[in-house]
Parts: C-alpha cells; sequence; structure tokens
C-alpha cells in the first residue's frame, strides 16, 4: 500500500516480537518515528530499533508495563522527549495464562486482565490526554489522534480453557467501541484488529506441525494461517487519513475463522 504516515509518531505496545513489532516496522516503512515498547525483551526491541534506523527512520525502544499506571505515564513521556509528538497508538500488548476454568488460579486471572484490558485503558487515556492537547495538525492528519486496539477472535468466539483470556479480549471490544463513541467528536479515530491464528514464535509449535497445522487450518476456511505483515497491513490502514471515515471498527483479520466453519456443510 501506497500510505505515507511522514511526520506522524506512532507507540506500539508490546512491540518487541510478533504482531507488535510487524506493525512497528510497517508504520516505520510509511515514514512515522516510532516507540517501540517492551515489557522484558529489551534486546529484540533494540534489534528492531536498529532495524528501522539502518533503513532511514526513525525510532526509539522504550521499556514499560503497560499495567502499571506509572511506568505508562513514562513512557508516553519518553515518546514526547524523543519525538515531540504523538499520533498513533497501537496498544498490542498482551499474554496468555492458561487453564481450565477451575483451576485457574486468581493470579492468572488478574495477571491477564491487568495486561490486556486495563493495560489497554492506561495507554488509551494518555493517548486521549495527549491528542486533546495537540487537536488537529492540517497537513499531517485528518484526525487528531488514531488509537489501535488489538482484540482477537476470542472477543466473539468462546475459549475454552482461556477463559482469563477471553474475558480481556470481550471487554476490550466494549472499551474500544466505548472510547469511540465518547472522543470522535474531538476526531480522535479509534478501531480495533482482532487476529486470528496468525504464524508468531507464541504458536510455532502448532503452525510447525504438520498435523496440527492441519486441524488448525480446518477453522480457517481461506486455508491459510495468517501472517503478521496480514495484521500489519491492517493496522497500517487503519492509522492512516485512507480510513479517515472508520470510527468504531473491529477488522476481523482471521482467514473466516469467525464463520463458524464447522457449519460449512449444514452442520
Amino acid at each position: 500500500m501506497d500510505i505515507k504516515l511522514n511526520g506522524q509518531v506512532a507507540l506500539v505496545t508490546g512491540a518487541s516480537s510478533g504482531i507488535g513489532a510487524g506493525v512497528a516496522e510497517a508504520l516505520a516503512a510509511a515514514g512515522a518515528a516510532v516507540v517501540v515498547n517492551y515489557h522484558s525483551q529489551a534486546e529484540p526491541a533494540q534489534a528492531l530499533v536498529h532495524r528501522i534506523t539502518d533503513a532511514g527512520g526513525r525510532a526509539i525502544a522504550a521499556g514499560a508495563d503497560v499495567g502499571d499506571e506509572g511506568e505508562v505515564e513514562r513512557v508516553f513521556a519518553q515518546a514526547l522527549d524523543a519525538f515531540g509528538r504523538l499520533d498513533i497508538l497501537v496498544a498490542n500488548s498482551g499474554l496468555q495464562r492458561d487453564a481450565a476454568f477451575a483451576d485457574m488460579t486468581l493470579q492468572q486471572w488478574n495477571e491477564v486482565l491487568q495486561t490486556n484490558l486495563t493495560g489497554q485503558f492506561l495507554c488509551a487515556r494518555a493517548a486521549v490526554r495527549q491528542f486533546r492537547r495537540q487537536g488537529v495538525c492540517e497537513g499531517l492528519s485528518r484526525a487528531a489522534g488514531k488509537i489501535i486496539h488489538m482484540s482477537s477472535v476470542h472477543e466473539v468466539i468462546p475459549w475454552a480453557g482461556h477463559v482469563n483470556y477471553a474475558a480481556s479480549k470481550g471487554g476490550v471490544n466494549l472499551l474500544m467501541r466505548s472510547l469511540a463513541q465518547e472522543v470522535a467528536a474531538e476526531r480522535i479515530r479509534v478501531n480495533a484488529i482482532a487476529p486470528g491464528a496468525i504464524a508468531t514464535a507464541i504458536n510455532s509449535e502448532v503452525v510447525d506441525d504438520p498435523q496440527r497445522r492441519e486441524e488448525l487450518l480446518k477453522l480457517i476456511p481461506y486455508g491459510r494461517v495468517g501472517e503478521v505483515e496480514d495484521v500489519a497491513r491492517a493496522a497500517l490502514w487503519l492509522a492512516s487519513d485512507a480510513s479517515d471515515y472508520v470510527v468504531g471498527t473491529t477488522l476481523f483479520i482471521d482467514g473466516g475463522m469467525c464463520l463458524y466453519p464447522a457449519f460449512r456443510d449444514n452442520g
């Protein structure tokens, strides 16, 4: 896509690997300065920054736990110190702590909700405050700011054994839609992306195993596992003026996984 984000600044949380890294790289390739947030993986975050800068882009790495209010405020301050403004937030950080429901500990529940839902709240709140201070910058973007919440197909597909994760992503859905409703009149655009099965390191055991991959493909009508680039291109579009009239929408990047493929043969 020939999308340009020259002069804009993006903060991507959880950007040291996987989908976050792919999104950060795509935004940088389009001309945005990028703040690569990481929690515990500083080395791959720094490596991504080097790839971006070696290609002529601008980027910094910034460590922070998105579930911690003070650390979120600090990483936003780092972004402003480095680049002077903020135009795009991709709230991507997420984790899983899987367990059968009756065996799930309160710590497993709280840890997932703290990062996946509270973390998105804290980052979006900080972004809205900054977008309000800046207002619309004519010639740079038609919006005062853009927020992209990273959700999952499991905001609508139940997932036994992953109740905490599914609950967090269901919460992201109404967080995003309610926030979009509240701030759209200020020209702040809020949307979400809900990936399905994407080939990343976290699910390599499934994707790289022929038998398990075949079982996974039964859930994907389009017949292939998604790539990080599929999500990155969607994020790039949502961050740009090409999607300026898209507000409060979730893009499902899932190869049709949400189409209940078990019913293809009439159930």
